[in-house]
């Protein structure tokens, strides 16, 4: 058994050892010339993985930092949002909304299900004065992926009737809502088109497919979103994109940067651009379908039962009964090394969830349904002979 864990959670993933090699690089001036080369860099190339000709902003703070700053650029108190909900995390995009005084307007579905395009389409509708549309791309919470390109154009085909309308009594706005997506979990496994898909703000973190330590969100903004920050009253200071959107052209962060994780993405970003995002895409989907056909030959079930929006990057299992997650967690990294994560919210106790994004491939994954089946047997569950 490796002493490094076999570490199976959605985040923090797993660190290369030339990625970790760099984050130990010496410090440097984070307003001199090594600094402003090193983030115009970075910048520059995970523009093309959010496939998007604007700007990408890198803050030193986590996911849900990035979340946060997309609410308090865009918004204003008393504006009203439509939260697309299919688990913790679009809960939580909601609760921060909430929290700076916007009206939140929820579409929640069942936990394990994908949202319905036509679903947003008729909300939309019925609220014709809403501000923005709040969605989580791939929910880490249930394993499943959103159908976000259908979400987006369903949100799209609103701005016609918008246009004909006054402007709304809270924004002014006559171009439609804004769509703000959570992006943590997928953005650089996944498929992914900011621009071809018409998002306005998306947000990312370093923990997840980039194979960086956390402390990193990234951050990109369309026009009409800018449009929106010039409008926007929710208070801000720390999380202001405009602060940091001024600091870009200089090669700085409006505050000291979390400089270490700048260098460990540099060379992470080297290292996604000699694999491609082709071979990313379909190394994700790959590992996706082996632990989702694994645990169904154990006979365990999924908690995503429509497939089609199976998650690539994280799945979750229900866990079978007489079985404990803890139990079954504990076991998996104190006999075999390998670390899965539980449930969140009101899925804890019900589900265990693997992770598979980063830096994965295929015997990370058959030694985690191995040890997943023994430990099942050890605490005794029946396992289905593999067909």
């Amino acid at each position: 058994m490796s002493d490094t864990p076999n570490l199976r959670i959605p985040g923090p993933t797993p660190v290369p050892p030339d990625i970790l090699e760099a984050v130990a690089h010496p410090m440097v001036n984070h307003r001199g010339r090594e600094f402003a080369a090193l983030i115009s860099r970075v910048a520059e190339r995970l523009k093309d993985w959010f496939q998007t000709s604007n700007d990408v902003l890198i803050l030193s703070a986590s996911g849900t930092g990035g979340l946060e700053s997309a609410v308090v650029s865009t918004l204003s108190p008393r504006d009203r949002v439509l939260s697309v909900s299919i688990g913790a995390f679009g809960e939580r995009f909601a609760a921060i909304a909430d929290t700076y005084g916007a009206e939140v307007i929820p579409l929640q579905y069942e936990w394990g299900q994908a949202a319905r395009a036509e679903d947003v389409r008729q909300a939309l509708a019925e609220h014709p004065d809403v501000k923005a549309v709040l969605v989580t791309h791939n929910e880490t919470s249930t394993g499943v992926t959103n159908p976000l390109e259908e979400i987006a154009r369903a949100i799209r085909s609103q701005e016609s009737g918008v246009r004909s309308q006054a402007p709304s009594r809270a924004s002014g706005r006559t171009d439609g809502p804004l769509v703000l997506v959570d992006a943590v979990s997928s953005l650089g496994a996944i498929p992914f088109e900011a621009d071809g898909w018409g998002l306005d703000v998306v947000v990312t973190g370093s923990q997840k497919g980039w194979m960086v330590p956390p402390g990193l969100a990234f951050v990109s903004m369309s026009e009409r979103a800018w449009r929106a920050y010039e409008n926007a009253k929710m208070p801000r200071f720390y999380l202001d994109l405009g602060r940091h959107r001024d600091a870009l052209p200089k090669g700085q962060t409006p505050w000291t940067p979390a400089m270490s994780i700048f260098f460990g993405l540099d060379v992470a970003l080297e290292r996604m651009a000699e694999e491609g995002a082709e071979r990313i895409f379909t190394r994700h989907a790959s590992m996706g379908r082996m632990v989702r056909e694994g645990v169904k030959a154990f006979g365990l079930e999924l908690l995503c039962q429509d497939e089609r929006y199976a998650s690539d990057t994280v799945t979750a299992i229900k866990c079978p009964e007489g079985v404990e997650v803890s139990a079954l967690r504990n076991t998996m990294e104190d006999e075999y090394n390998v670390v899965i994560a539980g449930g969140q919210g009101k899925l804890q106790g019900k589900i265990f969830r693997i992770g598979h994004l980063g830096l994965v491939e295929e015997e990370d994954i058959r030694e985690t349904l191995a040890a997943l089946e023994q430990t099942l047997a050890k605490l005794g569950f029946a396992v289905r002979a593999a067909r």
